[in-house]
């Protein structure tokens, strides 16, 4: 089951800090579980919407879009931060 956490604004966003799932047999990737969740409509399109800039991280290590998701990984989905 992977396990998915929402940071910061996303989490606001989507009054959730998390939840689990059981990985969908068209998921692949972190990109294609952005897809899925993005197709549940509503406030999760617009937040994870492509337009959206986010960063990802797997196992607690940052990943690209296409990285390679197993059945019981941790996902995080960030929203990027800016410093100063």
């Amino acid at each position: 089951m992977l396990r998915i956490f929402y940071f910061a604004s996303l989490r606001e966003r989507l009054q959730t800090e998390g939840e689990s799932l059981v990985r969908p047999d068209s998921v692949f990737t972190v990109e294609q579980l952005r897809d899925h969740l993005h197709n549940r409509g509503g406030v999760w399109s617009e937040t994870l919407g492509s337009e959206a800039s986010l960063l990802y991280a797997v196992n607690q290590e940052l990943v690209r879009p296409d990285a390679k998701l197993g059945d019981d990984d941790e996902v995080a989905f960030l929203p990027p931060v800016t410093g100063g």
